[in-house]
């Protein structure tokens, strides 16, 4: 199961506690103060991981301790220091500390963030030993660590974004061009989950279908939406079987534009799907001239034409390839 959005709950390791201890020598009672600190509470780190499905092991296990540090000892030694906890999440995750309003953004594989700092150590009573104070009896305990409640949201990092609105085609193309095994159907149903495919060593994602007022919540709502912010550039399915081909499209267009101003500046491909379920070549030369007007590159696609879909495949790998 695909998870974009988790709240899980974390707290630092707390420090050992300090010690009171004395040397023991021979013939000398209390020999003096070697009781020694506690070791320090173990940090919480983020790290960001390819895998866009890291998120699922918190689906169960929402809360997570730091390791606690080692009580010194008697010989002047140290505790040793907790060990470091490492939540893995995927490149793309939105951190959030819920409470300092605080965010992270992990955009880089194997980015290391620290989320909460370890407790310190408790002084043992060596620590305290002074000219006017020889033998010392104090000692103290070691501090909590840091705590809270962080909401992390993903927003998936991908080369190219296939949009249009449900039942597009998008699956289906994400299947004839990758080794993806997307959900397709004949009838108009929204993808629920991003479903993702290795285009050539480029990321493909498809993005589940937009409705009207997606921007606004409607139907999946912003919750999609955000996946396309970090796509490099967007192919855009209009299919053949809508009625209104160039309205379809201007109102995939609003939405993106309603959601992210910047996200109608991406580059963009058009691609015009279903090409099968017209009869006539000159409505489909039609159609393509005149979204020629509002993209350098418009494609025609039928997934029942082996030529039409190795036209896109070409014609997209050459595309990311110029781009770099």
């Amino acid at each position: 199961m695909f998870i974009d959005e988790i709240k899980i709950h974390a707290v630092a390791g707390a420090g050992g506690d300090g010690v009171v201890r004395w040397r023991q020598e021979k013939f000398i009672d209390r020999g003096g103060p070697n009781g020694g600190d506690g070791g320090r509470g173990g940090d919480v780190y983020a790290f960001a991981t390819r895998d866009i499905h890291a998120l699922s092991r918190y689906r169960h296990e929402r809360s997570f301790v730091g390791e606690r540090g080692s009580d010194g000892a008697g010989g002047s030694r140290h505790g040793k220091d907790g060990k470091d906890l490492i939540l893995p999440f995927p490149v793309g995750s939105i951190i959030k500390h819920r409470q300092t309003g605080k965010s992270i953004a992990l955009v880089t594989e194997g980015q290391k963030e620290l989320l909460l700092k370890g407790g310190r150590g408790g002084f043992g009573n060596e620590h305290y030993k002074s000219s006017l104070n020889t033998t010392p009896k104090k000692a103290t305990k070691g501090r909590a660590g840091e705590a809270s409640d962080f909401e992390i949201v993903l927003e998936l990092f991908a080369d190219v974004g296939l949009i249009g609105l449900p039942n597009a085609g998008k699956s289906s193309l994400l299947n004839a061009l990758t080794n993806s095994r997307a959900k397709v159907g004949d009838y108009a149903f929204t993808t629920l989950d991003p479903n993702l495919g290795d285009f050539y060593g480029y990321v493909l994602a498809d993005i589940p279908g937009l409705i009207e007022g997606a921007s606004e919540g409607k139907g999946l709502g912003t919750k999609f939406l955000r996946h396309i912010k970090r796509t490099k550039m967007l192919v855009h399915l209009v299919s053949f079987e809508n009625d209104s081909m160039m309205k379809t499209y201007k109102a995939v267009r609003a939405e993106l534009k309603a959601f992210d101003p910047t996200l109608a500046k991406k580059d963009e491909i058009i691609i015009l799907t279903k090409t099968d379920a017209v009869d006539d070549p000159k409505l489909i030369a039609k159609k393509k001239k005149e979204f020629e007007k509002l993209s350098d590159i418009v494609l025609t696609l039928s997934l029942y034409d082996d030529a039409s879909v190795k036209n896109v495949s070409d014609t997209l790998i050459k595309y990311l390839r110029k781009q770099g």
